[in-house]
């Protein structure tokens, strides 16, 4: 994810932002998504996060260097959308057809559709090739639709809060056909959520925006190498603050030592003796990184 890297790069940004009249809903970013990753696109409502998916199907018209899948998506998006899948959070079918009739026309629309994957996948699921789209639940509805575009022999996903609205199981099926029917080493998917708890074991990296700029582009490996959080009795959280930690929270510990300090780096060494080294959640480094009232954890 560093941005110099462009080695079997399918997305390629640099400096690119996306305005609409005076606001910049999308502000001077740059990042890469190589082939084979699962990235989880982070950041408030409001952050840019569908803007900035929407610029990379060129439904937007952003300033700055694009490329995806080498191709400039305002230019070229036709031929992008070959190899490239979009399901915005709006994402609907035709209530009046049938399963089986979407097969049919998405064989007739898209070169790169295979109708047998697609009955394959639907095997899968719940969803019958003779249900009526009006009948199923919005769960059916979002495995059917995943179905269908995974069935497009394609490079790049894009998945715009794909399992919103839905309960937890159908939000499992939907992550674990996406995972065990799609990825294979060569793909990548981007996929912004939420739910950032349920996908945080599935990603192999994460964009996190925040009013419209990047304030984290990192593998999970590397997050998990720079951020340390370090749990610590109550008694010794002024001297924890005086390093000016990115964020204070609560933990469930065993004992006195309840609370945790979240650090950019490694802690002094004085500050590791004092604490239980742990390793902080996505959710952590998110609410330490685009601080929100409503999410604001710092108060003890």
């Amino acid at each position: 994810m560093n941005p110099e890297t462009t080695h079997s790069a399918l997305v390629e940004a640099r400096h690119l932002s996306v305005s609409y009249g005076a606001k910049r809903a999308v502000d001077d970013v740059s990042f890469t998504i190589p082939k084979g990753r699962v990235v989880g696109l982070l950041g408030h409502n409001g952050a840019g996060k569908t803007t900035l998916m929407k610029a990379m199907v060129g439904l937007a018209q952003p300033q700055g260097e694009l490329t995806v899948l080498g191709l400039n998506p305002l230019k070229q998006r036709v031929e992008l959308l070959q190899s490239a899948c979009y399901i915005p959070d709006v994402a609907i079918l035709p209530r009046w057809a049938r399963v089986e009739d979407l097969i049919t026309l998405m064989s007739g629309l898209h070169p790169k559709f295979s109708a047998d994957r697609a009955r394959a996948l639907l095997k899968r699921t719940s969803v019958k090739l003779s249900d009526k789209v009006k009948a199923l639940s919005k769960g059916m509805v979002v495995q059917a639709h995943l179905a269908l575009v995974a069935a497009i022999d394609a490079r790049l996903m894009i998945l715009d809060e794909p399992t919103l609205g839905l309960d937890v199981l159908s939000r499992k099926a939907f992550y674990e056909m996406l995972i065990d029917e799609w990825c294979d080493g060569e793909r990548s998917v981007l996929i912004s959520t939420h739910q950032v708890e349920e996908i945080e074991s599935l990603l192999s990296d994460v964009l996190m925006l925040n009013e419209g700029k990047l304030v984290l582009s990192i593998s999970l490996e590397d997050m998990d190498r720079r951020f340390v959080a370090l749990s610590h009795d109550a008694s010794v959280a002024d001297e924890m603050a005086a390093a000016h930690p990115l964020l204070k929270y609560r933990v469930q510990g065993v004992g006195s030592m309840n609370q945790a300090s979240l650090f950019d780096g490694e802690p002094p060494a004085h500050l590791q003796a004092l604490g239980k080294r742990m390793r902080p959640s996505l959710v952590d480094l998110f609410v330490a990184l685009t601080r929100k009232p409503e999410l604001d954890r710092t108060q003890f």
